[in-house]
């Protein structure tokens, strides 16, 4: 491992940034944001949290967006070690949580063989917020007793052989041990995950699809998971969106807008 030298005073931070409403970050990630010289900063972080940098701070725009053209992973890393070893005080500025799909931990790992050691600055993870917008729990005693974070993120085309997520399995798991699943970046293969969801999970169980958690333009549906891929292509939505099965949103549906009655879960 090679090590920076003593005469160095960079510093490295991943910052999570929430799920877009910059009044839900915290007092950390604002002090961090605050002191840092530059920041590289990924799609989904709101522009406004941006006016919490310090006047002269560079700010890299460094796109990373499920499905959409992106900066690759390895050059964001060179960029950071760079800037670390110049002495730059570097914020890696993420949508919702650095170390939930946010890749933070390969980033943690690529620094520290390059001997930089980095700070962690949690955010509150689209997963979460996507639930709370609804008034929902992710768990609770009579519904839930636990909850699942997955990716719903395939390579291109993938099906049911070649999936690296085992879906069956998983609905099983939820459906006897009473867990609530939170799917990310998990619209385009809603079709595919629906039926395998089926396999393990009651058509009816109840299943929200919300975009752009906790930002004024929010569109959610609640619906069936038998009419998962139907609601989500009536609705017309798309990522960034978050998907959340179970039993916890059960009684919401009549505040459900966005979808023809036929396709609003207990109708």
């Amino acid at each position: 491992m090679n090590s920076l030298s003593h005469s160095h005073r960079g510093s490295c931070t991943l910052v999570g940034a929430g799920p877009g409403d910059p009044d839900l970050l915290t007092l950390k990630a604002v002090k961090a944001i605050h002191a840092a010289t530059v920041l590289f900063v990924d799609d989904l972080v709101n522009d406004a949290i941006l006016s919490y940098a310090r006047p002269g701070a560079r700010i890299v725009h460094v796109g990373k967006r499920g499905g959409c053209k992106s900066t690759p992973q390895a050059f964001i890393e060179k960029l950071m070690i760079t800037a670390v070893r110049e002495g730059e005080a570097v914020v890696r500025l993420k949508g919702g949580d650095p170390f939930i799909f946010g890749r933070g931990g390969e980033e943690v790992e690529h620094l520290r063989e390059a001997g930089i050691e980095c700070t962690v600055v949690n955010g509150i993870t689209a997963g979460l917020a996507a639930a709370t917008s609804l008034g929902v729990p992710l768990t609770h005693r009579d519904h839930a007793q636990g909850v699942v974070f997955v990716t719903g993120h395939a390579k291109t085309g993938a099906g049911a052989g070649d999936d690296p997520t085992d879906w069956r399995a998983l609905a099983a798991m939820a459906y006897h041990a009473r867990l609530t699943l939170v799917i990310y970046m998990g619209v385009a293969g809603a079709a595919h995950i629906q039926r395998q969801l089926l396999e393990g999970l009651p058509g009816e169980t109840p299943v929200a699809v919300v975009q752009h958690a906790s930002l004024p333009q929010q569109r959610h549906i609640v619906t069936t998971l038998s009419d998962l891929h139907t609601g989500i292509a009536d609705a017309g939505l798309a990522s960034p969106s978050v998907i959340v099965v179970g039993n916890v949103l059960q009684g919401i549906a009549a505040a459900t807008v966005a979808l023809p009655e036929r396709d609003k879960f207990g109708t």
